[in-house]
């Protein structure tokens, strides 16, 4: 063995050696990790080996729509989605936990971040490898903003259509949609933001964000939102109050989420001190992620949708039922990929769908609510 350990990531485990006189490589189990050392050191020792012509690269630069933090200790390569949203090509980063083989199938390209730099800030200009075609990115439907598993039927039943669209999601949280929209970095975003002054969804953030009237709120979803629990609810957690007792380890979203402007209106109703909550400050990006840390036991309780408590087994505490909408610009209004999410949004199957995930109410899907342009 000459080398056990490398700086790049993922695939820092990799070995190098030899055996005689042939070289080996020792390829990191986990499956993101093998894939980029196959990538990086396998397929240029082949060519050199073979005497082949090493594959030409495509790369491109595009806008990048939040943060990533990289260490110095590595050279970083990071999945990206990607999209055109008109002449802009934007990228948001994926998951980069090396053992999530999901987020390389959903990649578009990979960003790869030098070893003597942190990282990159939200907008800058990044160079990207491609791992697909540039003109399917003309075709992709780039949403940014609050998660609901319904993004993931509506980019499924999109795929299945087999009319060339497909969609783009990155789940940064409602105020995180609202922005991208107005930096214009997405075709739409998922919004559930509540005005605790008038308990109304939404509505008072558009007329805040959007005076001009340049973009459009739609209809999308009730949904049933509450407290997840571990099945059989053993700590007997009966409301949100119960959260503070003694014993109770909690997991919250992230800031400027619905969910997380929810749980803190509910703490202020409530009269409870946030600070005596503990795991009040452990963040979570999705519901589906909060779902997986209580059914794994690391936590006991975290707000989320029903749906989010079902497909994890879970038992649910019901809060409320709140407005989940689309904020779509109007430069995209007309667009192939919008009109197509549209019909998809209006479909029976689509209603379908959200009934067998559970904790959704249907009026009017699709529908311009009354405040737009």
């Amino acid at each position: 063995m000459l080398y056990h350990g490398i700086a790049i990531k993922p695939g820092k485990p990799a070995i190098l050696g030899r055996c005689g006189a042939k070289p080996v490589l020792g390829v990191p189990g986990y499956p993101v990790s093998g894939i980029i050392v196959m990538e990086e050191l396998l397929k240029p020792l082949v060519d050199i080996f073979t005497g082949a012509s090493a594959e030409k690269k495509r790369y491109v630069d595009a806008v990048l729509t939040r943060p990533v933090v990289s260490g110095l200790k590595y050279r970083e390569f990071v999945r990206v989605r990607m999209g055109y949203v008109g002449d802009k090509l934007t990228a948001s980063p994926l998951s980069r936990g090396s053992g999530v083989v999901s987020s390389f199938m959903k990649a578009d390209g990979i960003m790869e971040i030098p070893q003597e730099v942190e990282g990159f800030e939200r907008g800058d200009r990044v160079r990207v490898r491609l791992l697909t075609d540039e003109d399917k990115l003309r075709q992709s439907l780039v949403v940014i903003g609050s998660h609901d598993p319904l993004i993931d039927e509506l980019a499924d039943m999109l795929h299945r259509a087999d009319h060339g669209i497909s969609l783009s999601s990155t789940h940064v949280g409602s105020m995180g949609g609202i922005m991208a929209i107005k930096r214009g970095e997405a075709h739409a975003a998922g919004c559930h933001l509540l005005d605790t002054g008038t308990g109304e969804y939404n509505l008072s953030f558009m007329r805040k964000y959007f005076p001009e009237h340049d973009a459009y709120l739609v209809r999308c979803v009730g949904r049933l939102q509450g407290l997840m629990v571990a099945k059989g609810n053993p700590l007997g957690i009966n409301g949100f109050a119960d959260i503070s007792r003694e014993g109770v380890r909690y997991v919250n979203r992230q800031k400027g989420s619905g969910t997380r402007i929810l749980a803190d209106y509910l703490c202020e109703t409530d009269g409870i001190d946030s600070t005596k909550i503990y795991g009040y400050e452990r963040e979570e990006l999705t519901h589906t992620s909060v779902a997986a840390q209580i059914a794994a036991g690391s936590a006991d309780a975290g707000m989320g949708i029903y749906s989010a408590a079902k497909l994890y087994d879970l038992d649910f505490v019901p809060v409320c039922t709140e407005e989940y909408d689309l904020i779509i610009p109007e430069h995209a209004w007309d667009s192939a990929p919008v009109r197509k999410l549209l019909d998809v949004l209006q479909s029976k199957a689509f209603a379908d769908r959200l009934r067998q995930l559970g904790g959704y109410t249907l009026t009017a899907p699709g529908e311009i609510i009354e405040y737009g342009i």
